[in-house]
């Protein structure tokens, strides 16, 4: 009897702290939700308020001979790191400057065809003023990124894009989040618009990108991964038996090319099957001459095509290899689709 009470005593406690465990979640994921929509209000309403001075702000990014040089401190710092950094990726070349390092050398870095984008949420940091003195002198135009529009970094700046929030999402209204992620939507913004005007392609992002998988699939050409040694050619007269061979040792696919070296056709793996199938069972397959049987118009790639584009072709044809040309169509190489899924092109 005593052991039934204590159990039930452990389930009604159970009980209780699943209760409290869930509400305790609850208030939790409430938290989380305040705080994102905090932050979507206040871009929402970054939004609503952008007019010319971002296009004044674009243009001069855009019209620079020199360098954008970003500047911030404490968080607003790291928010410029990530801008100066996206700039950069999208060919606008930008620096980070930290304004307390300023004073001590690093304002070599500073030319006076750069452009300068400050970002504060006071605009009233003793080492940024210490920077706006140094920069104005030296005849950099500034975009100050501003939470205050009547700071000082404001009223020094020749363009101002206007960063205020109306509460942080801390709840003591202290450490920068909401203001933290108001400038950086509006770098974003600043480094998207500007790739838009300079006409920055895929290509040029591949280029300042080659280690990525995406800089590969847009800067590898065939001719880097293409097979070039003992390719598997067929001369007129050849019959089944030199096919069988070639597509055995060859990885599936056996070229027959003309006397100027010019390709006639392809016969593949797929192509031996399909041939079998048609073929009277009574015939000898081997002694049947090559030229019969090829597909004359098979896929091909060019030497100076983007792998990424054979890529596709082979999967929406469903195909293992295809003979390469070069641009006086003749044969140059073969490209076998597991030769691109070891490059990571497939």
């Amino acid at each position: 009897m005593e052991g039934g009470l204590r159990r039930i005593r452990r389930r009604a406690i159970g009980a209780e702290g699943a209760r409290v465990s869930k509400k305790s979640d609850s208030r939790i994921v409430d938290r989380g939700r305040r705080v994102l929509k905090l932050e979507r209000d206040a871009i929402s309403t970054t939004l609503d308020r952008l007019d010319e001075s971002f296009a004044r702000a674009v243009e001069l990014l855009r019209d620079t001979k020199g360098r954008v040089i970003v500047a911030g401190v404490g968080k607003s710092g790291l928010i410029g790191r990530k801008i100066a950094a996206t700039l950069t990726s999208t060919g606008t070349p930008a620096t980070f400057l930290h304004p307390a390092d300023s004073a001590h050398g690093d304002l070599g870095i500073v030319g006076a065809d750069d452009v300068a984008l400050l970002i504060s949420k006071s605009g009233e940091s003793d080492e940024l003023l210490t920077l706006i003195d140094y920069l104005k002198r030296l005849g950099v135009r500034l975009i100050a990124l501003a939470g205050e529009r009547g700071s000082a970094l404001a009223s020094h700046a020749d363009v101002v894009l206007d960063a205020s929030v109306a509460v942080e999402a801390c709840p003591h209204d202290l450490a920068p989040t909401t203001s933290t992620t108001v400038a950086l939507a509006i770098g974003d913004a600043l480094a998207v618009a500007l790739l838009e005007e300079k006409g920055f392609q895929r290509e040029d992002f591949a280029r300042l990108h080659p280690g990525g998988a995406l800089g590969r699939r847009l800067l590898t050409q065939v001719h880097e991964i293409m097979e070039t040694e003992r390719l598997p050619v067929l001369r007129a007269g050849d019959t089944m038996r030199q096919a069988i061979v070639l597509l055995a040792e060859r990885r599936g696919i056996a070229i027959m090319l003309d006397g100027g070296g010019k390709v006639v056709g392809v016969m593949t793996a797929g192509d031996l099957t399909r041939m079998m199938e048609r073929m009277d069972r009574e015939e000898n397959i081997l002694s049947v001459p090559v030229d019969r049987v090829i597909n004359r118009t098979p896929k091909v790639a060019r030497t100076d095509e983007l792998a990424s584009a054979v890529v596709y072709r082979m999967e929406k044809h469903g195909i293992m290899s295809m003979p390469v040309l070069e641009k006086d169509d003749l044969l140059a190489g073969v490209i076998h689709l597991h030769d691109l899924m070891r490059a990571r092109l497939a």
